[in-house]
């Protein structure tokens, strides 16, 4: 029997933060059997927005967040589960609001699903991410940017989330491992740092009390263009209208930045890559197919 895949997601204020969601949710649902949505209690129409999407595949829960939670971005990882755990496919496919897959590898990732499915061995499939960076031309490649992730899991197998990117398997008692994996021969566009600038720092701001940190300030122009590189794909047809109205239009690096240390480390880094063909950026996964 065909293996069944549900889509989810949990967002809260996106239109007020910037996040591309509506277009995240649109570019996954001809691939998932149900897409889960867990909108968090805010201030703007993000839930009507999602209602608004009007797709029999969408199922919508309501959460409140805890306002108390300051440990490490643990409140991502909560509402994550939250929306996980309402998930009845056979994968669970988890997209975050920033980020979209392409309509033209749906079926490389379908073929994915099918390949490994009979194979308990993989438990998670891997992604290839598209950074974009302060404009949709611009693409990180520094290792301190991760370039790989699972998004797609088993929900057949015990697993959790420590916080809103990655997952543990938990298969022995108490003691969480990172999910063994294949490729999902597949991109995931991550546009969170294209959006406007200001919606950037307001969800900074945001982000900081969940990480009991202060909000860094913002400016895409001041960043290491050593680290970026041009993209020369196509974007999704889904995230198309975002990024004319949501999105920086053009990059231009401040002459006059100096890198950080932890900027030049990555920069050492990227060099040594080129030299010996490793890859330096963190992975949350084993692969094993």
């Amino acid at each position: 029997m065909k293996a069944s895949i549900s889509g989810f997601t949990f967002i809260r204020n996106g239109v007020e933060l910037g996040f591309p969601f509506e277009a995240s949710i649109r570019s996954l649902l001809p691939l998932v059997d149900e897409f889960v949505v867990a909108v968090g209690q805010g201030s703007d129409d993000t839930l009507a927005r999602v209602r608004a999407i009007d797709d029999p595949k969408i199922r919508i829960i309501e959460t409140r967040w805890n306002e108390r939670m300051a440990d490490r971005g643990f409140v991502y990882a909560q509402q994550k589960m939250i929306a996980q755990y309402s998930c009845t496919g056979d994968w669970a496919f988890y997209l975050e609001g920033d980020e979209v897959v392409h309509e033209d590898e749906l079926a490389a990732i379908r073929a994915s699903v099918d390949r490994h499915h009979g194979n308990p061995l993989v438990e998670a499939l891997v992604f290839d991410y598209h950074h974009f960076y302060g404009a949709p031309q611009w693409v990180s490649i520094s290792p301190g940017w991760y370039r790989r992730e699972c998004r797609l899991i088993r929900n057949t197998i015990r697993s959790y989330a420590p916080d809103g990117q990655y997952w543990l398997v938990t298969s022995e008692h108490k003691k969480g491992r990172n999910p063994r994996a294949a490729l999902a021969n597949a991109h995931i566009f991550h546009y969170g740092w294209i959006r406007r600038n200001e919606d950037m720092q307001k969800k900074l701001d945001q982000v900081s009390k969940y990480w009991a940190t202060s909000a860094a300030q913002i400016h895409y122009s001041k960043f290491d263009a050593r680290a970026l590189a041009p993209f020369t794909g196509t974007h999704p047809q889904a995230v198309q209208h975002w990024l004319a109205t949501g999105a920086e239009q053009e990059l231009h690096i401040d002459p006059s930045y100096r890198p950080t240390p932890k900027e030049n480390k990555y920069h050492f880094m990227r060099r040594l890559e080129t030299l010996t063909g490793l890859d330096f950026s963190r992975k949350h996964f084993k692969l094993v197919a």
